[in-house]
């Protein structure tokens, strides 16, 4: 049951904070802002990824039986052993309250708040009666907004959450948009999207609001990643979803990690 239930928590999954906070650690290191806090952000990323796996936990137990009928979902942890709905609840409730009250005893309130932020969004989008999961604004509160929010979660901790410029925002939200497009075969949707972040890219770029080694650091990893997801949409969906799973939540999250503790040590 235990490893039931950290399964759930789909621990290889933090590469995307990881890669939000690297993101924002990058702007801090090409202004020259000293880190003064470097144990305090490893902390928020931990708490960050900690809740993170029990928003996870609670999506796989309310997505249940909509899972079992997916051939591809039949790996997640609650279809393979079976856990009492109330154990999951329990579990849950304990990681949210543990992270929340850390936060708030040695975090500034502007990292709780939007970690708090986070778990509202994700419980509109995921629990009855909104559940935005099952309507069409899906695309605008489910990975877009969530790439935002973990950004912002580090930037507040570097001491300024508009450290990193607003057109960078959008771009991530443009581009956690066009992710959760490809998982879902809309390709008309996500090349619309792909469309409209590749061409503020090019603005960041020629703006300055983003260097190349910034890129190359931060975002290649992700866009290198995503690229057997959008040839999922046109072959072998199978095995382009392993391979983009692979290709972000283990291989770039070893990169991610080893560059943040090079950057805040």
């Amino acid at each position: 049951m235990i490893k039931t239930l950290i399964k759930s928590t789909r621990i290889t999954w933090a590469s995307k904070n990881a890669n939000m906070f690297l993101l924002a650690l990058t702007y801090a290191y090409f202004l020259g802002i000293p880190i003064n806090n470097p144990f305090q952000i490893l902390g928020g990323l931990i708490l960050v990824s900690a809740l993170w796996g029990a928003l996870y936990t609670l999506n796989d137990l309310t997505d249940l039986e909509v899972d079992r009928r997916d051939r591809q979902k039949q790996s997640r942890a609650f279809i393979e052993n079976e856990v009492d709905k109330k154990i999951i609840l329990l579990f849950f409730g304990l990681i949210v309250a543990g992270v929340f009250i850390i936060s708030f005893v040695a975090f500034p309130s502007s990292f709780t708040f939007l970690m708090s932020l986070m778990l509202l969004n994700q419980l509109v989008y995921t629990l009855p009666p909104i559940r935005l999961k099952d309507s069409n604004l899906a695309p605008f509160f489910s990975t877009a907004t969530n790439s935002v929010l973990r950004l912002a979660s580090c930037a507040v901790l570097l001491g300024d959450v508009f450290l990193v410029p607003l057109s960078v925002y959008v771009f991530m939200y443009l581009a956690g948009m066009g992710t959760y497009l490809m998982y879902k075969s809309r390709s008309r949707d996500a090349s619309i999207v792909g469309f409209m972040g590749g061409g503020l890219l090019l603005y960041m770029l020629y703006s300055g609001d983003m260097n190349i080694i910034q890129f190359a650091v931060a975002i290649l990893p992700s866009f290198l990643a995503a690229v057997p997801l959008y040839l999922s949409l046109f072959t072998n969906k199978d095995y382009m979803f392993r391979l983009a799973d692979i290709l972000y939540h283990q291989v770039a999250m070893v990169f991610f990690l080893f560059c943040i503790m090079v950057i805040i040590f």
